[in-house]
């Protein structure tokens, strides 16, 4: 019997034996080869920062601090590269032995509806294809900043999100894009992706910084995924006037620390929140969050950008618990974890 990845409580990782359902109308089941974890709600969700929230009210777009989120048990994992091994009836676009991608937790099958795969071209990396869902983010941050050619602009917390944000503000023709993280091995591979210029936040005063590397006025838009509060108010320092921060981070509450009478006071930045699946869009109805992941799945697929050097070495599946917690321990020692099958 297969058995997947499950978190079942903070902390808390072990094996579950599980058993494929029939196939229904419409259902393919994919053997997994590869995937990967998102690290940012992932493991937000494993140390239990999500629950101190209480239950998401969706009705009401409010947490219900009285009720707790019930969260667990939980699989991790969040994309997977593999081939359809089996079509249930009325299945149209697939085929046995058809390579796709698509959302799931880490164990070999998955049994899923045909219009949730993602059909993958010869010749692209599985990497890209895993890294699907942090690009939906990244284009939800970057849309939702009002990017525009000849701007300038400033990354913070180079994870997949920050990085793939990167290679799009390259892309949609950033003058100045200004990459800021602790961890040099993420610096410079920001600077490989499209960097103009990188930056160490525990080495200099980076609002300052960005103010003079942005022609003195600071860069029109400055977009946080560290979730550090020294990350946002370096944001806010270094904005240029009646700029825009985006904040796409999904942190734990903040404690006291950010300074909103200072410069975010004086020179009137925009503060937008931004995360890609919370329809409507601001875009709507020409804009939803399926257009987001097809715009990015086809240029993953076509190389504009690349998930390659984002996600580590993949361990084997069966290291897959032991390489988990490992990444919550030191999270300077890979920024997207990859299995394989």
């Amino acid at each position: 019997m297969p058995r997947e990845a499950i978190c079942t409580a903070p902390f808390e990782l072990e094996w579950r034996d599980y058993a494929d359902a029939r196939l229904s109308t419409g259902q393919v089941r994919v053997r997994a080869e590869f995937a990967a974890a998102k690290h940012g709600t992932e493991l937000a969700l494993y140390s239990g920062a999500v629950t101190e929230r209480g239950r998401w009210d969706a009705t009401l777009g409010i947490f219900d601090h009285h009720e707790p989120e019930k969260v667990f048990p939980l699989g991790i994992g969040n994309m997977f590269v593999g081939r359809v091994s089996e079509v249930g009836p009325g299945v149209e676009r697939l085929k046995v032995g058809d390579r796709v991608a698509g959302s799931g937790s880490f164990k070999p099958t998955h049994t899923l509806p045909e219009s949730e795969c993602w059909s993958m071209p010869e010749g692209m990396p599985w990497q890209s294809a895993v890294c699907l869902d942090p690009a939906g983010f990244a284009l939800g941050a970057l849309r939702d900043s009002g990017l525009r050619l000849g701007d300038s602009v400033a990354i913070f917390g180079l994870g997949a999100i920050a990085l793939l944000a990167v290679q799009m503000a390259r892309l949609a023709g950033a003058s100045t894009i200004v990459a800021v993280d602790p961890l040099a091995t993420r610096r410079e591979l920001a600077r490989e992706l499209g960097a103009s210029h990188v930056l160490n936040p525990r080495e200099e005063d980076v609002g300052l910084r960005l103010k003079h590397l942005c022609a003195g006025r600071g860069p029109d838009i400055a977009i946080e995924y560290s979730g550090s509060p020294q990350a946002l108010q370096a944001a806010l320092r270094g904005v240029a006037f009646g700029g825009t921060v985006v904040c796409g981070a999904f942190p734990a509450p903040y404690a006291a620390g950010l300074d909103f009478g200072a410069e975010a006071h004086m020179n009137v930045p925009n503060l937008i929140f931004s995360r890609a699946n919370s329809e409507p869009l601001r875009d709507h109805p020409r804009w939803s969050n399926r257009r987001v992941l097809q715009t990015c799945f086809e240029q993953l697929a076509d190389g504009r950008l690349t998930g390659q050097g984002i996600v580590s070495e993949p361990v084997p599946f069966d290291s897959t618990l032991e390489a988990f917690a490992a990444a919550v321990k030191e999270p300077g020692k890979l920024i997207k974890l990859g299995v394989r099958f």
